[in-house]
């Protein structure tokens, strides 16, 4: 609702095609694009003594704009903006950040920002900005490149943007401001009444019937008996029989059935790693408006809007063997180039009477073999992921999804903490091959 107060603490949600425009007490702007979820936690601003200002912002998903405003210019140590991997602080700033639950991208309009991961004394529940050994920082001479953090990584890496940066992956409004004097004002639509409609009331009438005058009765003539007679002599002609007549039944052409189209599954590497190049291109799908399942790591995963819907059964069970995949194993140490991996002996099982699914296969590189497994939940679009990948039975974490498409088949990206300091992030794809529909 346009004008309405912010409440500090007020979760804030967009839909497939909504934005939220939240200008603040000290003139700056804290902007929601569609599919997000954010929060104002807190909003204090002292402007006689700016050292007991206190601003803390939370992006839990999707992708925001913040641009500061006088209170944060003056207190630029107390203010924060959180995302689930990691703290975000400021220099004077107008940045946009995209995040899931394990990736965070930030990319800088005007000043700079410094990031860094949540690990050692960088906490969520701290204040201002993190500053250490970890921490990195981007400024606005370095247009056209972001930095990109992942869970359990304590450093940011900086990559080109294009399909990484936030604005691609939620591009901002015709009226999104471009600097921070040009807020522009959002268009307030017409209200239109709506027509006022008097009932029509109708009646049927009914003629009553007309009587009859009564008849008398007819009279039957009376019988009159002939003398008989001779019978004629009658002659009886051949029987002729005619032809049969052969009536040919016209043919019927039955029309071939429509095909029923499904929602295929689109996945794949979306930046390159060594000298392999991408494999999904962001920006397609999006223009598409394919519905993104996941954004893990290098690895994208979706699912077409065109034809018809998945909706998982009430009952039964279906199992799935591993048809293709790829998966790199990465050092915490960025000097370090990634190594490919394979994957062997996949399986793949969901039980519809209890919403559930599991998951295992053997990561192999060079004499390695990691053993990993996961176990989750099924939503009745067919999207599928792990609850905590440290429960019992759980190393990894998984997000996929289920699709009818070529006689049924499954998805997922993973990620999994592995020893000496390295990390597995991969994709997979399954076929069925027991109980499919």
């Amino acid at each position: 609702m346009l004008g309405a107060p912010v409440s500090e603490g007020e979760l804030l949600t967009t839909g497939a095609d909504g934005y939220i425009y939240v200008k603040t007490l000290d003139d700056g702007l804290f902007i929601l694009r569609p599919n997000t979820r954010a929060r104002i936690a807190t909003y204090r601003v002292d402007a006689k003594n700016p050292a007991n200002t206190r601003i803390k912002l939370e992006l839990m998903k999707g992708v925001a704009r913040s641009q500061s405003g006088n209170a944060v210019k003056l207190a630029r140590q107390n203010f924060r903006f959180n995302t689930p991997v990691a703290a975000i602080g400021v220099r004077g700033t107008d940045f946009t950040v995209f995040t899931d639950n394990d990736v965070s991208s930030v990319a800088v309009i005007s000043g700079g920002i410094t990031i860094s991961g949540f690990s050692g004394g960088c906490r969520p529940e701290g204040t201002g900005p993190c500053e250490g050994a970890t921490s990195r920082e981007l400024t606005a001479a370095q247009r056209g490149q972001l930095l990109q953090i992942q869970r359990g990584q304590p450093s940011a890496r900086l990559l080109p943007g294009g399909v990484l940066s936030p604005d691609t992956v939620a591009p901002p409004r015709g009226d999104e401001p471009i600097g921070k004097n040009n807020v522009g004002t959002p268009n307030v639509g017409l209200s239109v009444p709506e027509p006022l409609l008097d009932p029509i009331k109708s009646a049927n009438v009914q003629n009553p019937g007309e009587s009859k005058p009564n008849t008398p009765p007819v009279q039957p003539p009376p019988v009159i008996v002939s003398p008989p007679e001779e019978p004629p002599v009658v002659v009886v002609p051949p029987v002729v029989t005619p032809p049969p007549v052969v009536v040919t039944p016209p043919v019927v052409v039955v029309p071939d059935p429509t095909p029923v189209v499904h929602r295929t599954i689109v996945w794949g590497r979306f930046q390159p790693i060594l000298d392999q190049a991408a494999q999904v291109v962001l920006a397609e799908q999006n223009a598409a408006k394919a519905q993104r399942i996941a954004l893990l790591g290098s690895y994208a995963l979706y699912r077409t809007t065109v034809g018809a819907e998945y909706l998982v059964p009430e009952r039964g069970s279906v199992g799935f063997v591993m048809k293709d995949g790829e998966a790199y194993i990465a050092s915490d140490n960025v000097t370090v180039l990634p190594v490919k991996a394979r994957m062997e002996n996949g399986l793949l099982n969901f039980d519809f009477d209890k919403k559930k699914f599991s998951t295992s296969f053997d990561l192999i590189s060079g004499a390695e073999t990691f053993k990993l497994a996961a176990g989750g939940t099924v939503a009745s679009d067919g999207r599928f992921g792990v609850i905590s990948q440290y429960a019992p039975g759980n190393n990894m974490t998984a997000d996929g999804v289920l699709s009818n498409a070529d006689g049924g088949s499954a998805a997922y990206v993973f990620r999994a903490p592995l020893s000496a300091g390295r990390t597995a992030n991969g994709i997979t794809y399954w076929g069925c091959q027991t109980g499919c529909r």
